[in-house]
């Protein structure tokens, strides 16, 4: 859950010795009595649901820096960089239009934030030429982001691809394992 936010927009203030390091300027808002490991959280979480959950495409040009560089290679189709986490954005949104994501755990140090999460929609549309199932499906992930100057600048994720292909009949299940006595594995 995240922290209690204060939000305050002072006018005619800006830089004020007072003031500085009790409040930060991000996208016009300011965050009073945040540290900047907090405020890296609220950037990916606003993140996350805004694409993820809203289905709101801007969230792409609001939250990731220009440079974003993405380490993880992108789903066939899909290129990397700003362009990719948008088309993959719509395509899930297409494919599961309730599709949303719930963060687990949210973890921060520095300008490095930890978000594992599981994701889940209803397959409605068609996805990676899969005809609809209409079963809901789940992906679980991790991912890390690093933020700078406000933004997410770049991203190195772990996503339980094999489990969702498998809930949608484009990967094989796996073999139930076989048992010996006592429901022991057998050798």
């Amino acid at each position: 859950m995240a922290p209690t936010l204060t939000i305050v927009r002072p006018r005619g203030l800006g830089k004020h010795p007072t003031f500085e390091g009790w409040y930060e300027l991000i996208g016009g808002v300011h965050l009073v009595g945040m540290t900047r490991t907090e405020e890296n959280k609220q950037i990916v979480e606003a993140f996350i649901t805004d694409l993820f959950t809203k289905g709101d495409q801007g969230a792409v040009d609001r939250y990731l820096d220009p440079g974003f560089v993405n380490h993880d290679p992108p789903l066939p189709g899909i290129p990397q960089g700003r362009d990719g986490f948008r088309q993959t954005g719509e395509m899930m949104r297409r494919a599961f239009p309730d599709w949303r994501s719930d963060l687990l755990q949210l973890i921060a140090e520095d300008d490095l934030v930890v978000e594992n999460f599981v994701a889940h929609g209803t397959h409605t549309a068609a996805l990676m030429g899969e005809t609809p199932t209409g079963r809901e499906v789940f992906l679980h992930g991790i991912n890390i982001f690093r933020i700078a100057g406000g933004k997410i600048v770049e991203r190195w994720g772990r996503l339980d691809q094999l489990g969702l292909l498998q809930q949608l009949g484009l990967a094989p299940q796996p073999a139930a394992a076989a048992t010996g006595p006592a429901g022991r594995a057998a050798p």
